[in-house]
Order: structure tokens, then C-alpha cells, then sequence
């Protein structure tokens, strides 16, 4: 996994298996290699940080680096292997990169890409912050202490000249204030409080009345930038309308308009209404489907947009270019915890010059050229095909529109990624042996197909459009899932290690779910088989670092 955070790279692989799991092997003299390529994107100004083994810089060439590390051991390696690097700018810097491509709709792919630099005494913007929480009867437990905790925590990291209100809502609205309140010590403690005695409401949920509330403090900033983060676990009938709504309102508020961030918990919510509402609202969208990862996730969404450096980011190209499809229909604001990533379709020949413009944290305005370069040896498209489809699926849901529906699907085919609008099948083909004589010399047996292939139908492995009759009967995130036999908890725990830090990113549920119908032998050669990846990939990492999100 390859995650960004205070100004670096960093890649961890695990190297932490169960003693059933690795390999019982007599004492002797072994020979451990790792090999590192790193692509990073970036022409110049690389530096290393640190590694958790001694290896060995072999080459080094315009962004690319190579290290080796081989060793002769007893006992294999039990340390999980970690490396770090930096790109050493104290300013914002950024490019674009762009591939040629050959494929269904005869465009090429472009990815401008924006760094924070590594100057941490930069000034970020000053603030007016609305916190809107779900407290219907769904959100019991876990969800909702998880929530309290990381509101706690994101009003702690406030400026005392930055000012705050909460809402927590389910049927009604309840708010922490009339009206907004200076982020002072004393005013964060009764917030703090107030949050904590809060607990959950049966009813319905109506989320406008909320959000309506919130954006009507914020209507009236002065010299900072207001934001809104929601926090929700259910979905709700009137989404595209509150899309729609908040969209006219956005465009019609001037130039420092609300960002909105989005935060959704377990299955039941819309999750691609709330990946369009961030965008609409120049923020950024955020998930847990599990219990224990909300407080960490939610940690990381509320850091991310407090510490925003750069908002109301524009392309001077993108205006005037009909022939590129920018994939964000708003860009969103650039942070210090994290870089920005701009990616999209172009047909013909990209524009020679491009300028990126924007508002710092002084209120001073930002211009800066972008470099070009071609990204011979940089699957853009490949890299980037998860959360292309995700942003295009949020887009068709919104729109109602067919053809980018065919997009996302033909997307999903030819990237095998899967879709809202794509299903993964099985083909068992029917084999007979058939016996006779040949005129060559060769094995009398010849087998051939009695029939065409039986296709077998696999269960939905997306995230879907929300349950809008689960939020309606309050039911709790997790609370429907059954049961795991030992076989699925076996493997659960063998492969946790390696694919912890990536569960966020795939369904990985759909994975347990089959695991659940396997025998034991079945379950002990996927194990095996798991291990045995495990071990290959440790061999031969390669990061590509040439389109960071934060966590990927």
C-alpha cells in the first residue's frame, strides 16, 4: 500500500504471516531478495527517507529509482518491509502526464497532478466549519461513538480564530448553537459535551433540513472558507433533488463557496450520492464499511479538509477545449495532507500550454504553468480505472444517463474492474473424450465440447445505490451480516496481514461471502495459494507513484 503523509511517500508490504502459514523449513542457509522499482512521476528531486532493510540504490534515472537487498538467513524475515521517499519542493508544484491510448472511444488520457511541497509552515485558510451527523436509530454503538470521537478530535485541530456548529439530525435537526461559535477552548469543551451526550433518535432521516441549515450559516463568510462535513449511514429519497439544490445554491454564493465533505458508513448508504455531492462541492468523499476502520477513515477525511492550501482551483484550458472531458465536473481543493490528482479524455492533440490558478490560505491569488510529459512506461489508465468508473458511476446515477452507463460498463470490461453495471460470470464448458482411430500418429484420445459453455450468473460484488427500506427500518450497519463458518474465518486470518492495508478499496465482503460456501480442502489451497502471492509480491515491489490519492 502506498500512502502519502506529512510531505511523503511511504510503501508498506507485510511481511507478518502465521507460523501455520509460512512454510515449515529445516535450518538452513537461505537466500532472502528483495527488489524495489519506484516510477515516481516525478523528473527531479527525489529523496529517500527511510527503509525498514538495507538496500542498495542500483540505478537511478528521471524519476525512476531501483534498490536491492539479498541476504543469507536462517529464519525468514518476520519485519514487514517499509520505504519512504520525498519530493523535495517547499512549494506547490504539479504536471501533467499523458498516454496514448487504444481503445473503445478512440480518446487518450491525460493526469495533472498537484503536490502541497514539503513547506509545513505554509499557511492554510482560515475556517468556518459546520459538522452535520447522523444520529438516527441505525447509528447505535459503534457508528456513532466512532463519530463522536472523531469530531472530538477535528475540533481539538481548530485555530482559535476559526469558528464551528454541529448538527445532528435523524427526523428533526438539533443544533450545538444558534448560530456559528469561535473555535475558543471553552467553546470547543461545551461542544466536546454536547456531542457526547447526544444519542441516537428513532424516526426517519431527512437529510435536507440539515444540510439546508448549515449552508445558510455559512451563507454569509467573510475572509475564510466555510466547509460542511456529513456523516451518514443511510440512504434517502430525495438525493438527486439535494444534489440538484445544493448545486444551484453553490453556483450562485461567489467565489468561496461551502466545500463539502462526505463520509458514508456500512452498505445501506447511497455511496455515489455522496461521492457527487463532494464533488459538486469541491470536497472529498470518504467510507468505512466496517466498523473498525470508521474512526481511522473519518480521522483522515476531517484532517484532510482542514488543512486545505489552495481552493477554488481552476484550468484555463478546460474552459475553452471542447475535446477534453475532465472526469471531476469541480475540481476539488488542494490539502497539505494529501495531493491532487485532475484526470480525464482527450481527443486530438492536448493544448501545449496549460495554467492552473487558485486562492491561498492569505486570500492572495495563485498561478503557476504546467509541464508536459508523456508517460511512456505509466499505465495511467490502469492506475487510475477504479476511481474513474466510481466518479462515472456517480455521475450516471445523478444524470439518469444511459450513455455513460454503456461508458462505465465498457470501462469495466476492458479495465477488469467491476460496475454497477457489469456482472462477472462463470463459463463451464462441457468436455466429452472421444475415442477412435487417426490416420496420424499421435494420442488416439481427442477431446472436444459436447454442447456450448454453461454460463453461471456470480453474486453482485458493487457497492449498489443505497437501502433506502434498511435506513427506514433503522437497521445498524454489519448487524445483517451472517455468521462466518470457520473456514471463511480461517482465511480471514491468514490473509489479514497482507490485505489489510487494501480492504478499503475492493469489496472485500464479496470475497468472504464465497469464501463462506468452501470446503476445507478448498479453503487450504486458496490459503496456500494467497501465501504463496504473498511471498511473490514481496520479492518484486513495484510502486508507481505517478497518481497519488491519499491512501493509494
Amino acid at each position: 500500500m502506498l500512502s502519502y503523509n506529512a510531505g511523503r511517500f511511504s510503501l508498506t508490504v507485510p511481511f507478518c504471516f502465521p507460523e501455520y502459514v509460512t512454510p515449515a523449513i529445516k535450518k538452513i542457509s537461505k537466500k532472502e531478495k528483495i527488489e524495489l522499482n519506484v516510477n515516481s512521476g516525478v523528473a527531479n528531486g527525489i529523496l529517500c527517507k527511510a527503509t525498514s532493510h538495507p538496500l542498495k540504490e542500483i540505478r537511478r534515472h528521471e524519476g525512476k529509482f531501483s534498490f536491492l537487498y539479498e541476504a543469507e538467513i536462517f529464519k525468514w524475515s518476520n519485519t514487514d518491509f517499509r520505504f519512504s521517499y520525498s519530493v523535495s519542493s517547499g512549494n506547490i508544484f504539479g504536471g501533467i502526464l499523458l498516454q496514448s491510448l487504444y481503445d473503445y472511444d478512440q480518446s487518450d488520457m491525460f493526469c495533472i497532478y498537484l503536490f502541497p511541497g514539503s513547506e509545513q509552515n505554509r499557511k492554510v485558510f482560515k475556517k468556518e466549519v459546520v459538522f452535520v451527523v447522523d444520529i438516527s436509530e441505525s447509528m447505535q454503538g459503534r457508528p456513532l461513538e466512532s463519530t463522536k470521537s472523531a469530531i472530538s478530535a477535528a475540533l481539538s485541530k481548530l485555530s482559535p480564530e476559526d469558528s464551528f456548529n454541529i448538527i445532528a439530525f435523524s427526523n428533526e435537526a438539533f443544533q450545538f448553537s444558534t448560530s456559528m461559535e469561535l473555535a475558543s477552548k471553552d467553546a470547543i469543551e461545551r461542544a466536546t459535551a454536547w456531542i457526547s451526550m447526544k444519542y441516537t433518535v428513532g424516526g426517519s432521516t431527512n437529510l435536507f433540513i440539515p444540510l439546508e441549515k448549515a449552508a445558510d450559516m455559512l451563507s454569509n463568510t467573510r475572509g475564510s472558507i466555510p466547509m460542511i462535513f456529513l456523516v451518514t449511514d443511510g440512504s434517502v429519497e430525495d438525493e438527486r433533488n439535494i444534489c440538484h439544490w445544493m448545486q444551484k445554491r453553490l453556483t450562485n454564493q461567489g467565489v468561496l463557496c461551502p466545500s463539502i465533505h462526505t463520509f458514508g458508513i456500512g452498505s445501506f448508504c447511497n455511496h455515489y450520492f455522496l461521492r457527487m455531492l463532494a464533488m459538486i462541492g469541491r470536497g472529498e468523499y470518504g467510507a468505512a464499511f466496517d466498523l473498525d476502520s470508521i474512526e481511522v477513515q473519518m480521522n483522515k477525511l476531517f484532517s484532510k479538509g482542514l488543512s486545505t492550501v489552495l481552493a477554488n482551483i481552476t484550468i484555463d484550458a478546460f474552459d475553452d477545449c471542447e475535446e477534453i472531458e475532465v472526469y471531476s465536473s469541480r475540481i476539488p481543493d488542494l490539502s497539505l495532507e494529501s495531493p491532487l490528482t485532475i484526470y480525464g479524455r482527450y481527443q486530438g492533440s492536448f493544448p501545449d500550454n496549460l495554467k492552473v490558478k487558485g486562492i491561498l490560505g492569505d486570500l492572495s491569488s495563485f498561478t503557476m504553468d504546467l509541464k508536459i510529459r508523456r508517460a511512456k512506461d505509466i499505465p495511467l489508465d490502469s492506475v487510475l480505472a477504479r476511481r474513474q468508473i466510481d466518479l462515472l458511476t456517480a455521475q450516471a446515477w445523478f444524470s439518469e444517463n444511459k450513455r455513460l452507463e454503456e461508458k462505465v460498463a465498457k470501462l469495466s470490461i476492458q479495465t477488469c474492474n467491476i460496475s454497477e453495471y457489469t456482472r462477472m460470470t462463470l463459463l463451464e464448458k462441457n468436455i466429452m473424450k472421444h475415442f477412435g482411430a487417426w490416420k496420424k500418429k499421435g494420442d488416439p484420445q481427442k477431446i472436444v465440447e459436447s454442447g456450448p459453455p454453461e454460463m453461471i450468473l456470480l453474486q453482485r460484488l458493487s457497492v449498489g445505490f443505497g437501502d433506502q427500506i434498511a435506513t427506514a427500518e433503522n437497521i445498524r450497519p454489519g448487524s445483517q451480516e451472517p455468521e462466518l463458518p470457520e473456514v471463511a474465518k480461517i482465511f480471514i486470518k491468514t490473509t489479514s496481514n497482507y490485505f489489510g492495508g487494501i480492504c478499503n478499496r475492493c469489496c472485500c465482503m464479496g470475497c468472504i461471502r464465497c469464501c463462506s460456501k468452501m470446503n476445507n480442502q478448498c479453503a487450504t489451497t486458496l490459503t496456500q495459494l494467497c501465501t504463496a502471492l504473498a511471498c511473490i509480491g514481496c520479492l518484486h515491489c513495484c510502486s508507481e507513484s505517478c497518481c497519488p490519492n491519499q491512501d493509494d
